[in-house]
């Protein structure tokens, strides 16, 4: 086994060497995870639990757990803060028309990493340079400079300012897009990374009631 010093003698950087140690972590996991699949490989496509969860990537964030999930129960979309993104309302269309979920949640969290940037802070970034960025508890900088890029000035990166009213907007934007039908109920969530607790937001449930409620 080499060191790190003796992996960039041997022209390896220390990023690289770190980057094969995932990868060799997550094949092991997977190894582990093969040998008891047992008779998941025979679950049907559609989620037996008949519902979708929109919710944010970060990485304290266990649906599976925080919902009590299983294998084959239901859709789990995640974006950058859970936002109703074209995509993700693209991918639960998908999930009521071809998947028949009847139910959806959009579940929002504290302490999200969508609140500590706006548009501008994030396409100034990154048209200065393109390496992550750091946060020191009040702004963003670059630790170094040169070679960044203007085209984050043309997205939309969905930043949220306070995540009740933005669970709202999500729910509301799903509930009013035309492709999705009135009877499929839309439930709003902010889940509590200190606690672990889903934290109904009732105006957004009321937002995304069906057609007959």
């Amino acid at each position: 086994m080499i060191g790190c010093g003796e992996a960039a003698n041997a022209g390896v950087s220390p990023r690289k060497l770190a980057m094969s140690n995932v990868v060799n972590e997550v094949l092991a996991a997977n190894k582990t995870y093969v040998n008891g699949f047992g008779a998941k490989g025979e679950l049907p496509l559609p989620p037996a639990r008949h519902f979708a969860i929109l919710t944010c990537m970060d990485a304290r964030l266990d649906p599976a757990k925080y919902a009590g999930l299983a294998e084959g129960d239901a859709h789990v979309i995640r974006n950058a803060g859970g936002r109703a993104t074209d995509d993700a309302i693209r991918s639960l269309v998908i999930s009521h028309k071809l998947l028949g979920t009847k139910e959806w949640f959009v579940i929002h969290h504290t302490n999200c990493g969508m609140e500590l940037f706006s548009d501008e802070v994030m396409a100034n970034l990154l048209e200065d340079n393109l390496a992550t960025a750091s946060f020191d508890g009040k702004a963003w900088s670059n630790p170094h400079h040169g070679g960044g890029h203007a085209a984050g000035h043309f997205i939309k990166w969905h930043t949220i300012k306070n995540q009740e009213p933005s669970v709202v907007q999500d729910v509301r934007r799903i509930r009013e897009h035309p492709l999705v039908p009135a009877d499929v109920p839309i439930y709003g969530y902010v889940y509590d990374v200190k606690t672990g607790r889903l934290n109904e937001v009732k105006a957004a449930t009321a937002s995304g009631k069906t057609a007959a409620a």
